[in-house]
């Protein structure tokens, strides 16, 4: 098990290292109070890593003999009901317009995590001994040249549905759930920012996985960072967390409602990672994650943004549809 370190620790090294021009790893949690950080990270094996066409690691085969993923106990959906509907009665006070809501599901696999990481692909990936893994295809926020960028994913569709592409993009309950991740990311990035203005909106992405293609949405926001940046590089990611796609709008009654909801502190699940190379920091969203407990157990994480258009059963199979491996070729 990896020694983590206060996260407000973590915020302090990433500012002096961006001064500096020194390269780093870091993640933070969540509930942003622990993460780790890692000097020189492609020197290094313990925490394994993917930014990109950045690794510190290289690909494996999986064996026909080796057992992928199975679900072992997938949330009830009459327990997941209950937590659906104390955020629905949120939705209509008014605590919140937009919540992700999610939950854990025990697996079974002969991998150990490290090896998942290596058999798998996705844009953004980390390994952390074998506390967790995330092979993650959202990005955080990317800072090159003075730009800030970030592509939030609000929308998942079954690829192999007839008309998929469109019937995802018309939806009305996912249009408003998009809109409003986008909304809340361009204030997030004007925190920081000069002028800001939404790139791309509303591009798809295929994803090949272990139980079929899903398609999902993204749009891309960016913003203008002041002169001097580099010297605050953990001030500029702090200031944004936890990221918007995974916690929702308003940020503080929206925090409430989900620990409410949830009952349990997410840990590293939905927090954050980053690769700085001296020059570029680029950052994900901790999805797609599957966390080793004390005892061996595993857990794979997973949910999705509500909206009060929501509807529970479509919410719950979107749950399920999330529990993946993106496999290598």
């Amino acid at each position: 098990m990896k020694t983590y370190i206060n996260s407000q620790i973590v915020r302090e090294k990433m500012n002096y290292a961006g001064a500096v021009n020194r390269p780093f790893l870091f993640a933070v949690d969540f509930e942003m109070e622990s993460g780790l950080f890692v000097d020189d990270p492609l020197n290094q094996n313990e925490v394994l890593f993917r930014a990109g066409d950045v690794k510190n690691f290289t690909g494996t085969v999986i064996s026909p003999n080796e057992s992928l993923l199975k679900i072992k106990d997938l949330i009830r959906y009459a327990e997941y009901s209950e937590k659906f509907n104390i955020v629905m009665s949120g939705l209509r006070r008014g605590d919140t317009y937009l919540i992700n809501l999610t939950a854990k599901t025990e697996i079974e696999s002969s991998l150990t995590l490290k090896k998942i990481l290596c058999a798998t692909e996705s844009q953004f990936g980390i390994c952390a001994g074998e506390d967790f893994v995330s092979f993650s295809p959202e990005r955080f926020v990317r800072i090159e040249n003075g730009i800030i960028s970030s592509c939030p994913m609000k929308g998942t569709i079954d690829a192999s549905i007839p008309n998929a592409r469109e019937i995802i993009l018309k939806d009305y309950k996912e249009s408003c759930e998009h809109n409003t991740i986008v909304d809340l990311i361009r204030n997030d990035l004007g925190k920081v920012s000069g002028r800001v203005w939404v790139e791309k909106f509303k591009y798809i992405d295929k994803i090949e996985t272990d139980r079929g293609d899903i398609l999902q949405v993204s749009s891309d926001i960016r913003g203008e960072l002041p002169v001097g940046y580099g010297n605050n590089l953990g001030d500029i990611i702090f200031s944004m967390l936890p990221a918007g796609s995974v916690s929702g709008a308003p940020k503080s009654s929206t925090l409430r409602l989900i620990s409410k909801a949830e009952g349990e502190k997410r840990g590293f699940y939905t927090g954050v990672f980053g690769y700085f190379d001296g020059t570029v920091l680029d950052s994900a969203v901790l999805i797609r994650f599957i966390e080793k407990k004390s005892d061996g157990s595993l857990f794979y994480h997973s949910g999705g943004g509500i909206t009060v258009n929501s509807m529970c059963r479509d919410e719950y199979e979107e749950l399920i549809t999330k529990i993946y491996l993106p496999l290598r070729k």
